[in-house]
């Protein structure tokens, strides 16, 4: 039942336009033409999509082995004709939030939507937008009509576009910074908005700006198309990085040039987008982003294209027609100036927050306070006070960020104390901003159709953990970060961690036990300066552990001044994965049920048709031994390319993939060739044609990159190359897990070839 709140009308600052009127107007009636099965549910989804609606996960309570243990219960949703489907059961809403820029009356818009048709939460993503959940599919319309009433759009939240353009969130007050680049995010996020160059994507497209080079701001490096705010001459321009991207296998932007001037920057995206609708993937969603279309031309004949493409383009006055307002362009504060006089009666809790949650703006006597936010979740509720505290602190300079959390710049420093006891009556002023406890986590299980284990629960349980523990308030622990990811897709850009974990599976004597592979070797800092890889998998209920044990480690074995990036690339991940080697084991279902339920879950994560073994025994499946002989492969390719022997590590990737695939074929075939040739055939036969390697979490990717790595073989490769060819023989590892779960019960033939 939905809360009526006949107020809302009243929060409207203006009308929509004619034009994003008509559209969602357009929008509204596909809607019911699907209903009523006017529009084929393929053709009406890539509209959805675009609009900013996606579908959700639910069981209703169902375990994989289709037996029926509690019912999960979700707001204003009818789950009694079944789960998984449009009509019975709401989805997310993702709303577009260019470069994180909020007022206090959107906000408002955004806690009515939340509690009106939603479950009371707005969460804020690591793209700055905020997705509402268990949204019917029905109200959408009226959703999108009450955001863009106060200037918010859902277009191109989703689907094959040019995705929302983030920044720095304290763009414009940050001291490191070359210039504000927020005027420039927003005259190019309404540029590409609706652009016809961007409408014929094969796959999502993303930018992101950065005011200065050194910091985490915007992490440029993990987007197609990244820029870094540079002053040339006494003039403004960019470093441009393109071919960006995280997913399963990631890669780092390269420099596309270190100055484009100002003038540039519209022409030049234009451009790079036309040269990534022509070149691009459009059949294969695995490889159509736009790093496939760099590393397949090469950056040099990528430039190549693009300068030529720039050439032949239709001058726009759009281009610059913005340019002269920026020199005018500033924020503007509520109060004066007025420095902070702390008190001899301050509390130690107020002090302790100013020094994680404030930033000293370069302004001086203004601060940016971060409210943080555990999981990127704030309340209806809350998000009122933070509108009724905006309009009392600052002037519509409310931002959220790529961390999950919400900030207010133009802070008087003189109001510190009392706003921070209006957010401590909120519960929205712990003071762990940028903390190991600030813990950035996607949606997995809770609603992902794509989640393996509980990113979320996870998250929850380390952050209670670790509030628990006296080495967590180290220096050198508390400024670590942690991200996790439900599935190996880096929705929590686990890869660009301290410390991160993506979900995975392993089969246990007969059961399913939720895992996360531990992810080590990344960099926050420097726009996502390097990619971890991951180290091995450990159970779920065994990360809590292992995140102290590496942490603990790391404090009494580090030298002084050494940075735990550092401290992991001095003692190896040979020796990095043996401080875990005995978190891996599974104990026996009758000996801890625990490990076979994930967190925030009171079900058993799945159960599968192999019993467990006679006499109080274990019969291990011959299969567990090879699978886990082809995870030691993969982890000796990374010690090689870590060695600096990037053809070793790319010859022994690709041999775990090898033998990954043998070790399934033998389920289904007595007798076959070693011959690699005649396994790679067999391989798609048996195993991809049926699509037993092939699921929901992986579509038919991770065969490919086997078929590519044997295509490959023997020839040399650089340590880049090498870096992708270890990830991908660790993502066809885990496939090769979900894959033979799915053999113990498929009702497919097998034949000897």
């Amino acid at each position: 039942m939905k809360v009526s709140n006949p107020l809302w009308k009243t929060r409207l600052s203006g009308q929509i336009e004619a034009p994003l009127a008509a559209e969602i107007d357009k929008f509204e009636n596909e809607v019911f033409a699907r209903k009523t099965g006017k529009i084929d549910e393929k053709v009406f989804a890539e509209t959805r999509l675009r609009r900013g609606s996606y579908g959700q996960r639910y069981d209703n309570g169902q375990r994989n082995d289709g037996k029926t243990t509690q019912k999960l219960e979700y707001p204003h949703a009818d789950l009694t004709k079944g789960p998984n489907t449009l009509w019975d059961a709401p989805g997310m809403q993702r709303i577009k939030i260019p470069y994180g820029g909020l007022n206090a009356q959107q906000l408002e818009v955004l806690a009515d939507l939340a509690e009106e048709y939603s479950d009371g939460i707005a969460h804020i993503t690591t793209r700055q937008d905020v997705q509402l959940h268990f949204v019917h599919i029905e109200d959408t319309p009226t959703v999108m009509r009450r955001l863009a009433a106060v200037g918010i759009t859902t277009r191109e939240a989703c689907g094959n576009t040019v995705r929302n353009v983030t920044a720095c969130p304290i763009a414009g007050v940050c001291r490191t910074e070359s210039f504000d680049v927020t005027p420039y995010a927003k005259a190019l996020t309404y540029f590409l908005l609706g652009h016809p160059d961007t409408q014929d994507f094969g796959r999502k497209f993303k930018v992101a700006f950065s005011g200065c080079r050194d910091e985490a701001c915007a992490l440029v490096r993990l987007h197609d198309f990244g820029l870094i705010a540079v002053v040339k001459d006494g003039k403004r321009g960019f470093e441009l990085y393109v071919g960006g991207g995280l997913g399963t296998v990631p890669q780092q932007a390269k420099l596309f040039t270190d100055f484009l001037p100002e003038e540039e920057l519209l022409p030049f995206a234009q451009a790079v987008a036309r040269i990534f609708a022509r070149y691009g993937e459009k059949k294969n969603r695995n490889t159509a982003r736009l790093k496939f279309v760099v590393s397949k031309l090469g950056l040099d004949e990528f430039k190549r294209l693009v300068f030529e493409e720039r050439s032949q383009l239709t001058p726009d006055p759009r281009w610059t027609s913005y340019l002269p307002q920026i020199p005018a362009y500033k924020e503007e504060p509520l109060k004066p100036a007025s420095l902070l006089q702390i008190e001899p009666g301050v509390s130690a809790e107020f002090k302790e927050w100013r020094r994680t949650n404030v930033y000293r703006q370069r302004q001086d006597g203004y601060a940016t306070v971060t409210i943080a936010l555990p999981l990127g979740d704030a309340t209806s509720k809350q998000l009122r006070v933070v509108a009724d505290l905006a309009r009392k602190y600052v002037k519509d300079t409310v931002r959220s960020t790529v961390e999950q959390n919400l900030v207010l710049r133009w802070v008087s420093e003189a109001d510190l104390p009392e706003l921070h006891e209006e957010l401590k009556a909120a519960h929205l002023a712990e003071p762990v901003a940028g903390t190991i406890f600030d813990i950035a986590a996607c949606p997995g299980t809770d609603t992902c159709k794509l989640g393996i284990s509980s990113s979320r629960g996870l998250a929850g349980e380390l952050r209670e953990r670790l509030a628990e523990k006296e080495f967590a308030m180290d220096e050198a622990i508390r400024g670590l970060h942690i991200k996790i990811s439900g599935c190996f897709n880096s929705c929590g850009q686990h890869h660009i961690a301290d410390l991160g974990f993506y979900g995975v599976s392993r089969n246990k004597n007969g059961f399913t036990v939720p895992h996360f592979q531990v992810v080590l070797g990344g960099e926050w800092e420097h726009n996502a300066g390097s990619y971890g890889l991951a180290i091995g998998a450990v159970p779920s209920k065994r990360i809590p552990e292992t995140v102290e044990r590496i942490a603990g480690r790391y404090l009494a074995e580090k030298t002084p001044d050494e940075t735990f990036q550092q401290y992991i690339k001095r003692i190896g991940k040979a020796a990095a994965k043996k401080m875990l080697e005995d978190l891996m084991d599974v104990p026996a279902h009758d000996a801890d049920p625990s490990f076979y339920v994930d967190w925030s879950d009171a079900r058993e994560y799945s159960i599968g048709d192999i019993g467990v073994g006679e006499c109080a025994g274990e019969v291990i499946d011959p299969i567990d031994f090879e699978l886990a002989a082809c995870e030691r492969l993969a982890f000796e390719a990374q010690l090689a390319l870590e060695a600096g022997n990037p053809d070793r590590a790319s010859e022994l990737a690709y041999q775990a993939m090898l033998d990954a695939a043998k070790a399934l074929l033998k389920q289904r075939i007595p007798v076959f060739s070693d011959d690699p040739d005649r396994i790679v055939n067999l391989f798609k036969m048996e195993l991809v044609e049926p699509q037993l390697f092939h699921d929901p979490f992986t579509g038919a990717k991770f065969a490919q990159y086997f078929y590519q790595a044997h295509e490959r073989r023997g020839r040399p490769v650089t340590a880049e190359r090498a870096h992708y060819n270890v990830e991908e023989s660790q993502l066809f590892i885990e496939a090769s897990h979900a894959c033979y779960a799915r053999m113990r019960t498929a009702a497919v033939p097998a034949g000897v070839r």
